[in-house]
């Protein structure tokens, strides 16, 4: 038995019905998914003041490329806060579904003046990243108001011109997986004064046994003067570990070296730090080693050759006893070697250097190395170093090097230089 006409005519404005209204749901639905919501007043009057209190000033714009005043851009559309959505403010990212700043990043902004407890940048409560590098601080002290920030998972105040002990409270960041306080010392010339920061109290241990989650951990020259905690070999998850020209002391933990996920290690410049290398397995993922002018001592195991993924060794000044091991040569991705002041017994054989073609930078000057194959005037290998740019032969009697054939065609393209290279890592 067939609907009536009435009953179908129904029937269909019914479905029609229902086909309008599912369109409209997706329809309000996608509209709501594509509506940022603007950002909180007192996020947008905290970031206000926060630019009040400091200058702009083009003499610290650091970086010729990159560097511009990100603040110029906040400011208030026609003097109206509320229609002012600091949300679209350069170096500034908020949450999506909350509107409230999760990120500034102030890289490089030509930004001076200081940062106390006060600073309504603390005022940013929700924030997770938080970049003021490359700014001029006037030598202010991290203020104990970081810990306001208990969300931050990324901090990076490298060469922002701080100085003073690092505060406790920074341990209070329990997120953390970057931490950048690199490149803080400075020197005032007229007075012939030192600033820098300082890890003291707490110590290098407290903050290792704190921040557990860190995947960056870079305090290049904060003054630590301690001995590098075993505990460090605990966190799993780090990859990248600069402590260059820290004063550490000590013997230096061997496991730490074979960290999982560790592809970077940089220690050069402690003088007092002792120790050893280990051996090294083929899944290692280091790319960039740097012990140089360190007390690391013993003799350099030939599975060195299985950091296949090392694109910069560093050994410079080193006390290594015993043969540069012919392993070396394995390390085809290499691209800056620096043996400066390295005196290693025998002969580097020349098929360690001629298999790294691809090397763009190499040291070998002040050193009293002899190589194998070969007499003082004639280095054969760097025929295969096609991609060499700076290449330091100084105290190595080989004045004659610049006149041989073998290496005239690079001398065309590249300088090889004598002078004293600044360190590289």
């Amino acid at each position: 038995m067939g609907l009536s006409v009435p009953c179908f005519f129904s029937f269909v404005r019914f479905l029609f019905c229902l086909c309008f209204l599912h369109h409209l749901a997706v329809s309000l639905h996608f509209a709501s998914s594509m509506m940022q919501p603007l950002c909180h007043d007192d996020e947008r009057s905290a970031l206000l003041k926060f630019k009040q209190s400091i200058s702009v000033d083009d003499f610290y714009c650091y970086d010729p490329f990159s560097s511009y005043p990100k603040v110029e851009s906040w400011k208030l559309e026609g003097g109206n806060s509320s229609s002012s959505d600091c949300c679209s403010w350069d170096g500034i990212k908020c949450d999506e579904e909350t509107g409230h700043v999760i990120k500034l990043d102030l890289y490089s902004s030509c930004l001076s003046g200081s940062i106390n407890s006060t600073s309504t940048l603390f005022h940013l409560v929700h924030l997770q990243w938080l970049s003021l590098s490359y700014n001029f601080f006037n030598l202010s002290e991290i203020p104990a108001t970081i810990n306001n920030l208990s969300r931050l998972s990324h901090l990076n105040l490298s060469s922002s011109y701080i100085s003073g002990q690092i505060p406790p409270q920074l341990l209070d960041l329990p997120n953390l997986v970057s931490l950048d306080l690199s490149d803080n010392s400075f020197i005032e010339v007229l007075g012939n004064q030192t600033y820098y920061l300082e890890l003291r109290v707490p110590s290098l241990q407290n903050l290792v046994e704190k921040l557990t989650n860190l995947k960056v951990l870079n305090l290049d020259l904060v003054h630590i003067s301690s001995p590098v905690p075993h505990m460090l070999a605990n966190l799993s998850s780090l990859t990248y570990l600069s402590l260059q020209e820290c004063g550490l002391q000590g013997e230096f933990p061997t496991k730490i070296f074979r960290l999982p996920n560790l592809s970077v290690l940089q220690l050069t410049g402690n003088s007092n730090l002792t120790g050893y290398l280990p051996e090294f397995e083929r899944s290692s993922p280091l790319t960039v080693l740097a012990i140089g002018s360190c007390g690391f001592s013993g003799t350099i195991p030939s599975s060195l050759g299985n950091l296949t993924k090392l694109v910069h060794l560093d050994f410079s000044f080193s006390s290594f006893l015993g043969e540069l091991p012919i392993s070396i040569g394995n390390l085809a991705s290499l691209k800056e070697l620096d043996l400066q002041g390295c005196n290693f017994s025998g002969q580097i054989s020349s098929s360690i250097l001629g298999n790294l073609t691809q090397l763009d930078y190499l040291d070998l000057s002040q050193s009293h190395n002899k190589f194998s194959g070969q007499n003082s005037s004639s280095l054969p290998w760097i025929a295969n170093n096609t991609r060499l740019k700076f290449l330091y032969l100084s105290n190595l009697n080989l004045v004659a090097i610049i006149s041989t054939p073998a290496v005239e065609p690079i001398n065309q393209k590249y300088p090889i230089r004598n002078e004293q290279p600044n360190p590289i890592g």
